[in-house]
């Protein structure tokens, strides 16, 4: 429900910590530099998809093995999700 980086801003500013509870399956899937070895990966494709959430870290610079970013893809199921990111995964390197 609350995302790490969402708890970590409540903990600082003194706020409620907001509710760690599991409402999906979700795989996180790690973004590397590579994928930017032809310039920035077009991201509308996989983003039409409502159980993708993409979160870029705001590097300016790629470099390969660098992580720049992460997704989180859910569905009912761990399998399932696990095949998404898999497919996104390809996509996104071809």
């Amino acid at each position: 429900m609350t995302s790490q980086f969402e708890q970590q801003v409540r903990a600082v500013c003194g706020l409620p910590l907001g509710s760690t509870e599991l409402l999906r399956p979700v795989v996180m899937l790690n973004l590397l530099g590579d994928l930017w070895k032809s310039g920035s990966p077009d991201w509308r494709d996989v983003l039409k998809n409502p159980d993708v959430k993409l979160h870029l870290y705001g590097k300016r610079e790629a470099r390969p093995g660098r992580k720049m970013g992460h997704l989180c893809v859910s569905a009912d199921t761990v399998d399932e999700a696990l095949a998404r990111a898999e497919a996104i995964k390809k996509q996104l390197s071809s």
